[in-house]
């Protein structure tokens, strides 16, 4: 399974973006699928997940600020990140898991300044 993000960018302090990933196959059933981020000279750290289900999981850093919501029928997961602030500058990587193995997304940049 292939995972491809977008929709990373250069936004502005207290901006917006939203995330999405799409992975290479929509024929199956991905029970849990969710972002991280990994900002330089920084460890991998998760910000949110979402299975089949619907509930959600966030990290206590975005609380409040990004939302992750998932389509089922395509597979696909988005991340809408609100109030944005500097240190959110990071690669993000979708995350997908799948008969218990986990596949990554290549990362979509995302920086925060003025």
């Amino acid at each position: 399974v292939q995972l491809q993000a977008s929709g990373g960018g250069l936004v502005q302090p207290g901006g917006s973006l939203r995330l999405s990933c799409a992975p290479s196959r929509s024929d199956i059933s991905i029970n849990v699928m969710g972002w991280y981020r990994q900002a330089p000279g920084k460890q991998r750290e998760f910000l949110a997940r979402i299975n089949f289900g619907g509930n959600t999981d966030y990290a206590d850093s975005v609380k409040g600020r990004f939302t992750i919501s998932r389509d089922n029928a395509k597979n696909t997961v988005d991340l809408q990140m609100n109030s944005l602030k500097p240190e959110d500058t990071a690669v993000y990587y979708c995350n997908a898991v799948f008969r218990l193995v986990d596949y990554w997304g290549q990362g979509t940049l995302v920086t925060v300044s003025s």
